[in-house]
């Protein structure tokens, strides 16, 4: 999908490339790849970058071509890991400004829906890039919320649970985590270096580069202090299964003995040997009330010693 942007008191769509405006191509067709590269020129091996799932945030210049690639979160689809972060690719080179994401995302439509709203006029390229670092870092705060709500709702189910499938939901939403601390540092590391760019660091604007490092900054503590929560949490809870289990277990073990003591009588008194009550008409009864006796006794016992 290839859309086309201009400023007019915030992002506006138009309908072809006009001079300054910005091209934004989300899963880019083959016929959106030949725009690029024959039509725009744009360096294959930059395309090709953006194309790596796993490509790292960094700045790169290349014949007048400036590539810049930050990672931005999505909503996966995969129940097992429901949130992910995949690159986002910045390229430019003087009036010409593409970005490339070929994973669909929230962000873009929130980020012209955001700017229309407050009248955001993008002045150059590497204002373009701060926003849209400031708009991901904003969107990562929206999924840690997102994601801090799964590990309430694991939480609940795990309080009485002796089973692992809860404890592997929350191993999946640690992936999640680990996921977004990394990306958060490397694009911190990628704003830092924007921030130092001496050909540009007099054009920026001050409260913008605030904002951004704020939110960066944010980002990244309150995905460390929900991935501390939910590792101390696991731990807890791993334990807590563990001694339902033991509790389980002792309880099962403490039947057993109950059960086993009118069993052991009976075996005692069912052998083909003399034992003194084989004639009497009383010896049934005799047993039975041994038997209860002592089982009530084991009983008493085990509950005393809170076995049961």
């Amino acid at each position: 999908m290839k859309a086309f942007y201009a400023n007019n008191n915030g992002l506006v769509e138009i309908q072809k490339w006009t001079s300054n405006c910005w091209i934004h191509i989300e899963s880019p067709t083959e016929s959106d790849k030949n725009y690029l590269l024959e039509e725009l020129q744009v360096p294959e091996a930059f395309y090709n970058d953006i194309e790596d799932i796993d490509e790292r945030p960094r700045i790169e210049i290349e014949d007048g071509w400036t590539l810049i690639i930050m990672r931005i979160p999505i909503k996966s689809g995969d129940v097992k890991i429901p949130f992910h972060t995949v690159p986002l690719g910045i390229i430019f080179k003087e009036d010409i400004c593409v970005t490339i994401s070929f994973y669909k995302t929230e962000i873009i439509k929130d980020f012209v829906a955001y700017s229309q709203r407050k009248n955001i006029e993008i002045e150059d390229n590497f204002n373009l890039v701060l926003r849209l670092l400031l708009s991901s870092s904003v969107w990562y705060l929206k999924y840690l919320k997102q994601i801090n709500h799964k590990i309430k709702l694991a939480e609940d189910n795990l309080e009485k649970s002796i089973k692992n499938e809860e404890l592997q939901a929350l191993l999946q939403i640690e992936k999640c985590f680990v996921f977004f601390i990394t990306s958060l540092k490397a694009n911190d590391v990628l704003f830092q270096r924007i921030k130092n760019l001496k050909a540009h660091k007099a054009n920026y604007d001050p409260e913008l580069l605030e904002d951004v490092e704020i939110e960066l900054n944010q980002a990244q503590d309150t995905a460390n202090i929900y991935n501390n929560i939910l590792t101390g949490m696991m731990d807890a809870y791993a334990s807590v299964i563990s001694n339902n289990m033991n509790n389980i277990m002792k309880q099962m073990t403490s039947i057993s003995i109950i059960l086993m003591i009118p069993t052991l009588i009976a075996s005692l008194y069912g052998m083909n040997v003399p034992n003194g009550l084989e004639e009497s008409k009383y010896g049934i009864w005799i047993l039975l009330f041994v038997s209860i006796l002592l089982s009530t006794f084991g009983v008493f016992l085990f509950k005393r010693r809170r076995w049961f």
